[in-house]
């Protein structure tokens, strides 16, 4: 027997060398020195598969694919017993925040590693490749009371956008100086991902596959703790936790501590290698949609690590102090970071555990519930929002609910019925309920890296009250389904129009072929009154479509759109089908900017909009291009924020305006309007407002205070209740409240031969920072407004309706922009 038991400890062993000798480091794999090249995603994927087929201690899964295709992938990694009992480890701890059930108790460890958000911060993904290896083969031990999961790469469109980028115009050796191509990326760099976002903003919001797919594996784990790996500035050194002012007030004393710990782990391993950091100096834990924000509010440990380089380093630049930041520097740096995080968590797993559930047992807010009113389409995007996140929500079953009346601003009330939504604090995820519901969010500081509002009753233009009681709700719904039914004697068909998804509806009857109108009055057709921008189809307008009656209740059930009867053209009241009224609706050829003067971000939400969120065909077009093209092929020229100085010339200035002048329209957005200030014909005067301090009073202010003092002039991302003309093609569909997302203190007069669609007269913020100067110098500012050129017209949107394509209230106003304001041609 003794000899039995000594062979097989031997085979063991021999087995296990054999195991270890076939895993590869990522250099003997990639078969170049890690540092010396960038990876491409492709190649990163093959290594993990490598590690997963040569090591009993690594899972490797796919979890979706990006927009072009490319593997989103995660590995998890642990003591060969905890991967037996993975299901039962993730079970026992999702109960400590009372998810689910399990008869267990959570004893482990769960840390979640995020690499390569932003494309161009391509260190960290070759950082990853490390981590992994040296945490199997030399740091075992510490996956003994530890789940790691490692997301090598969050972005890879980005990343490949990048790396494919900088191996092409590389010079061998790689060359140091600042001025080389190689540390100039091209527009629009390699930061965002295929629709130009920047995922670091999108965790809450979820509009991007990426991060949709994501969540889905995240809310399945929900880690005690959740590093963000990026990069910064070359001349900065080495940013890690503990984060800056503001925290928000649900982020717990333990979190703030516990980043403190780890900090001073980095500290030891940095200190000891003669490596600068800093802490605490910026990167705050405000703004819900971070990487490290997210994760704090869902329980864990969030925080971001930012290495001096960015897409500017390349494999190697000299910074101004001198001395040369290379790939190899960054990649040591993230991995020992990484690793400092592990070794920590391992020895804090049974504290990690017992703070982790009293997160989630302890929700003694203010407000208790939330009670939202609106549209049944409205709500459905809400519902959708919540769904992806995990969200509980049910619907009241009482008449009246009193509390903080959001479109009020004060203490009011909301009449309830059977589809009033009810979100409660009442549920594990009580806390991130808060914060993303709060009417606002209380700021310990105002200097803060991001936008300091997003309350999801005025994104979704919802009525809404916050109530200090927890209000009862059934938890289902019953939803009709909507089936239409044909009436080939009538005239046609109307349907209401206040809604993204009436707008998606119109977008495909376009597509298909329909003609279809819109009322610019109200009017009744068989009794039934319809508001202005009610959508009517007739079958004169239709009488060349085969099986008009058919194809249409199909597109309308498929969209679960309510189509009503027009058994006449004869109005009851209001105008009838053939009058100047009732407007066709063009099938428009759009245009939209992209290029070096161009916001990347703003062109990508206005891109993703069009491709993603209204299925409508778009035809980008370049800067550098714009000269050369015949701007007669298109109806409609959507121009982003930028800065576009140097673009609009004389002879580019003229062309647009004789093209306007011809019936072109031109939607100007955020910077851009500030392109046509001055110039004559467009109308647009900059809003001087509040006189500026004079200059011998702004020289006294102390150096220490210059940067505070700067931000009286700056609106960080607020949200200011404006008013509507709703009387306006572009703001049908709205009553004559918007609660506009303002994110610069930018500010024009009113238009004076123009439409003033939404505008500022007393600005009132109702959630976020605004600075004191700034405010002032909203008063009679222009939010969204049209201006008639000739046959065309031009129209301002000071405010972005898209931004980050989470603002659904701001959507249909774009919309309206497109289709509906100035529509006096017809393009079929």
């Amino acid at each position: 027997m003794k000899h039995y038991i000594s062979f097989l400890s031997v085979f063991l062993f021999s087995f296990q060398l054999l195991i270890s000798q076939q895993l590869k480091d990522p250099s003997e794999f990639l078969g170049y020195e890690l540092g010396s090249q960038f990876t491409r995603h492709a190649d990163v994927v093959n290594y993990f598969n490598h590690v997963e087929e040569n090591s009993a201690l690594v899972q490797y899964h796919t979890y979706g694919k990006t927009n072009e295709r490319r593997p989103l992938t995660y590995a998890v990694v642990s003591a060969e017993n905890n991967l037996k009992n993975l299901e039962q480890i993730r079970k026992n701890h999702l109960k400590n925040a009372g998810i689910g059930k399990s008869s267990g108790t959570s004893e482990v460890a769960i840390v979640w590693l995020s690499y390569n958000v932003h494309g161009n911060e391509a260190s960290s993904t070759e950082a990853a490749m490390k981590t992994i290896y040296h945490l199997i083969t030399d740091k075992k031990d510490w996956l003994e009371n530890t789940v790691v999961i490692i997301d090598p790469t969050v972005n890879p469109d980005g990343r490949d956008r990048y790396a494919n980028w900088y191996n092409q115009v590389k010079t061998t050796p790689f060359n140091t100086s600042q001025s080389a191509k190689e540390h100039h990326e091209p527009w629009p760099g390699g930061r965002p991902n295929h629709y130009l976002f920047d995922l670091n903003r999108d965790w809450a919001w979820a509009t991007q596959v990426e991060s949709q797919q994501r969540l889905k594996v995240y809310n399945q784990w929900l880690p005690h703790i959740h590093v963000d790996f990026h990069e910064q500035g070359i001349n900065e050194p080495y940013y890690f936790a503990p984060a800056a002012e503001p925290f928000h007030e649900v982020i717990t004393p333990f979190q703030r501590d516990f980043q403190t710990k780890i900090g001073r782990n980095h500290a030891r391993y940095f200190d000891k290698e003669g490596w600068l950091y800093f802490t605490g100096e910026r990167f705050d834990l405000l703004y819900p949609s971070y990487g490290d924000t997210y994760p704090t509010y869902m329980g864990a440990i969030g925080m971001t690590y930012e290495q001096a380089g960015h897409g500017m380093a390349g494999l190697g630049v000299k910074t101004d102090e001198g001395y040369v930041l290379t790939l190899k520097d960054r990649i040591e740096h993230h991995f020992t970071t990484g690793l400092s995080t592990i070794e920590v968590a391992s020895e804090n797993a049974a504290e990690l555990n017992k703070q982790f559930e009293n997160y989630f047992s302890y929700s003694d807010f203010q407000y208790k519930s939330y009670a939202l009113n609106g549209s049944a389409d409205k709500i459905h995007a809400l519902k959708d929002l919540l769904d992806k996140h995990e969200i509980r929500y049910a619907f009241s079953n009482k008449n009246r609910i009193n509390g903080y009346n959001y479109r009020d601003g004060k203490n009011g009330n909301l009449n309830a019925d059977q589809n009033t939504l009810i979100v409660s604090t009442n549920q594990p995820k009580s806390k991130m309920v808060k914060v993303l519901f709060e009417p606002k969010a209380k700021l310990s500081d105002s200097l803060t890296y991001d936008i300091t509002a997003w309350s999801l009753p005025y994104a979704y233009g919802l009525e809404a009250v916050a109530s200090e009681k927890l209000i009862q709700a059934n938890s289902t719904q019953p939803e009709a389904k909507i089936v239409n039914s044909a009436d080939p004697a009538g005239a046609g068909y109307i349907t209401k129009w206040n809604s993204m998804q009436d707008a998606r509806f119109l977008s495909e009857l376009i597509k298909t072929g329909f003609k279809v109108r819109f009322s610019e009055v109200a009017f009744e057709s068989n009794g039934e009154k319809f508001a202005p921008g009610s959508l009517i189809i007739t079958k004169s307008d239709n009488i060349d479509l085969e099986d008009f009656d058919n194809k249409l209740l199909a597109l309308a059930n498929k969209s679960q759109r309510q189509l009503t009867t027009a058994v006449t053209s004869f109005a009851g009241s209001g105008p009838d089908f053939g009058s100047s009224e009732i407007k066709i609706i063009n099938n428009h050829k759009v245009g939209l900017l992209r290029g070096d003067q161009v916001s990347s971000l703003n062109f990508g939400e206005i891109w993703y909009f069009f491709e993603q969120d209204l299925n409508y065909p778009v035809t980008p077009i370049g800067t550098e291009d714009f000269s050369r093209i015949n701007l007669n092929e298109f109806d409609v020229l959507v121009m982003p924020s930028g800065w576009y100085k140097d673009f609009m010339d004389k002879d580019i200035t003229e062309r647009l305006s004789s093209w306007l002048k011809n019936g072109g329209k031109l939607i100007a957005i955020g910077n851009a309007v500030g392109s046509f200030e001055g110039k004559e014909g467009f109308g647009i005067v900059e809003n001087k407002g509040v006189p500026k301090d004079s200059t011998k009073s702004q020289n006294l202010i102390p150096y220490k205070q210059r940067e505070r003092e700067r931000i009286k002039n700056l609106i960080t991302g607020s949200i200011i209740k404006t008013k509507v003309d709703n009387t306006h093609p572009m703001a049908f569909g709205y009553d004559d409240t918007y609660f506009s997302l303002k994110l610069s203190g930018d500010s024009y007069s009113f238009l004076d031969k123009g439409y003033n669609v939404a505008y500022i007269e007393k600005p009132q913020v109702v959630s976020g920072f605004a600075g004191s100067e700034a405010i002032k110098n909203l008063n009679n500012s222009l939010v969204f407004g049209e201006l008639p050129v000739g046959k065309g017209s031009i129209i301002y949107m000071v405010d972005n309706p898209l931004f980050r394509a989470f603002w659904e209230n701001g959507k249909l106003f774009f919309v309206n922009a497109v289709f509906l304001a100035n529509n006096t041609g017809y393009s079929y």
